[in-house]
């Protein structure tokens, strides 16, 4: 099991400094999401060979390694273009990856098209419905599994609010439909109660496709007959959740672990909070020691 920091909140250190912070924090494994001197959101990667280099260096100067890299692109737009301009994206980022000696990438099903194209920011671009953003990702992983095979990468995935696909069965039948070994299913806690209310079941669901998780709590959002949080104008549609520390909001960490020790995971573990910028480090350092707490407690128990 790798026990994997994303450094969102870190974004603005060197890699160098990156590589440091995450050792000082107590972490041996990065999850890299995107940050804008090597995989920056929607564009063309930046990670040229000197780059490679130099992050390559900072990793074993400081006794880290690469768990896995996040990018996003818009794989699952409508628009050709831009389908098509995050087909090569991709390719360049599993480059990317590879070269840095990484086996595993992750990433969401994609919101669709760009905003800029339409007047509304739903996830399917106004004029387009779920299916449209479905059947251009579907035209993106023909492109790509190949290529994450023939690389030896594989690709954890995740369902997320606001993406053409939010919740996990559709997830998970769509990808064992692919059937393909380097493809895996990426369970994200905090979107743990869009996908629905029984998560011990739906971590048995998933089964040994789970490869990776995210670890940041969040509320309830249908709690408190949906006034968990009160939007205004009411039945606005919107779609919220947190990443924040364990414990503060209200996932059932026992279940959960437990619930993944009894499917046997053996996966990527990332701490991915994003809430307080202004305590990163010690967010960072908090949930190290808590996800350790909840690993030893429910793996070893198992073992035993």
């Amino acid at each position: 099991m790798k026990i994997a920091l994303d450094p969102y909140m870190h974004r603005h250190l060197s890699l160098g400094d990156l590589c440091r912070k995450t050792a000082e924090l107590g972490y041996e494994y990065i999850e890299l999401s995107p940050r804008e001197d090597f995989i920056p959101w929607w564009v063309r990667p930046r990670a040229h060979k000197e780059r490679i280099a130099e992050f390559k260096k900072a990793l074993s100067d400081h006794g880290v390694k690469l768990a896995s890299v996040l990018p996003m692109y818009r794989w699952a737009s409508p628009h050709e273009d831009e389908r098509m301009a995050a087909v090569g994206y991709w390719k360049e980022a599993i480059r990317a990856t590879v070269a840095m000696g990484c086996d595993t990438m992750n990433s969401e099903f994609g919101r669709g098209p760009s905003p800029d194209r339409s007047h509304r920011s739903n996830c399917c671009g106004g004029s387009f419905g779920h299916e449209h953003s479905e059947a251009a990702w579907w035209r993106s992983m023909e492109e790509l599994v190949p290529v994450f095979e023939k690389e030896g990468v594989t690709l954890n995935m995740e369902p997320h609010p606001e993406d053409w696909c939010e919740t996990l069965h559709p997830a998970i039948d769509m990808l064992k439909t692919i059937g393909s070994k380097n493809v895996k299913f990426l369970y994200c806690a905090p979107h743990t109660f869009y996908f629905g209310d029984d998560m011990a079941k739906m971590i048995r669901d998933a089964g040994d496709l789970i490869a990776h998780i995210h670890v940041a709590d969040t509320y309830n959002h249908k709690a408190s007959s949906g006034l968990r949080y009160i939007i205004n104008p009411p039945g606005a549609k919107v779609t919220i959740h947190q990443h924040m520390d364990i414990g503060q909001g209200e996932i059932d960490w026992d279940v959960f672990f437990g619930s993944l020790a009894a499917v046997g995971f053996d996966g990527i573990v990332t701490a991915c909070v994003f809430g307080w910028e202004e305590r990163a480090d010690e967010s960072g350092r908090f949930m190290r020691e808590r996800i350790g707490h909840y690993v030893d407690k429910h793996f070893r128990m198992k073992a035993a």
